[in-house]
């Protein structure tokens, strides 16, 4: 398998396992707070990833690029995922999935200004091919979402999409794992004191099993294993081609959200559907940038 070829499947990887957070989030939204959610996710995953660490060798960290480990840890997965959960919960899923949907678009002009990558004519087709068929599925999902969720939302898109160039960057001097683990620890320090006073000022906090399944799921699947991958295949290919397969992420929300909340889907999920994968295979069967 070639590199080209790992960096497309840790992709595929991701995304269905971001797709899932959509149905699993919104279940935990219901019985615990935003950002409580956001530090037992970062808790989980930070153990799991410092242990597995320490048991590799990897290249210390010179001190001028602490600052954008920093940068990762506090806008990527502190401020843009937070923000990410917190318009999730003021919209709705779909929504939330839609605005989700712009990421490829905005990876591509951060990376063409900050990294240099050429805008092809082939990625702007594939993103405008993904993007059609999320706006044909999600529209088909419906769902009234609140102009402030849809607001935090785009935000929560910029920075995240800014961030991808920075991990881009860094993770041609340094080890993938490496940098994913620094930035969630320093995710998880940022939300802690932020957690215990959203746990103090809310009354109805739930926390029974199925609660604790569905963070661990979070923790281990959807930031451990996703981030870690996601990282790893901006390290390996561009910053531009990694955007192009964000559009399965609604796809995936909805397949699951139809497989395991009985939801329906429609003619809208079939046709939008094909344009997705038809937009993903097109950015990745015989690549020949020009």
């Amino acid at each position: 398998m070639t590199t080209t070829h790992k960096a497309y499947l840790y992709l595929l990887i991701t995304f269905f396992a971001w797709g899932s957070l959509y149905v699993v989030s919104k279940f935990v939204l219901g019985k615990l707070p935003v950002i409580t959610i956001s530090f037992l996710r970062y808790l989980i995953a930070g153990v799991i990833l410092y242990l597995i660490l320490r048991q590799r060798q990897v290249k210390k960290i010179d001190p001028q690029d602490y600052k954008y480990i920093f940068l990762i840890g506090f806008l990527g997965y502190f401020v843009a995922i937070g923000a990410q959960l917190l318009g999730t919960k003021l919209s709705n899923a779909s929504l939330a999935s839609l605005v989700n949907s712009m990421n490829p678009v905005v990876i591509m002009i951060f990376a063409v200004f900050l990294l240099k990558e050429k805008l092809t004519v082939k990625k702007i087709t594939c993103g405008i091919l993904a993007i059609v068929g999320v706006y044909i599925i999600v529209g088909g999902a419906g769902g009234d979402g609140q102009l402030l969720g849809v607001l935090v939302s785009i935000f929560s898109v910029i920075l995240w999409s800014l961030v991808a160039v920075i991990v881009r960057q860094i993770t041609q001097k340094y080890d993938a794992f490496q940098i994913t683990t620094y930035g969630i620890i320093i995710a998880a320090l940022c939300t802690f004191p932020f957690s215990l006073w959203e746990l103090a000022v809310t009354p109805d906090v739930q926390f029974d099993t199925s609660v604790v399944l569905a963070l661990l799921y979070i923790g281990v699947i959807c930031t451990a294993l996703s981030h870690v991958l996601w990282n790893k295949s901006l390290s390996l290919i561009e910053a531009g081609t990694c955007s192009l397969f964000y559009p399965l992420q609604p796809m995936v929300a909805v397949f699951l959200g139809w497989l395991l909340l009985g939801e329906s889907i429609s003619l809208n999920f079939v046709v939008g559907a094909i344009l997705i994968i038809g937009g993903v295979l097109f950015s990745i069967i015989d690549k020949q940038e020009a």
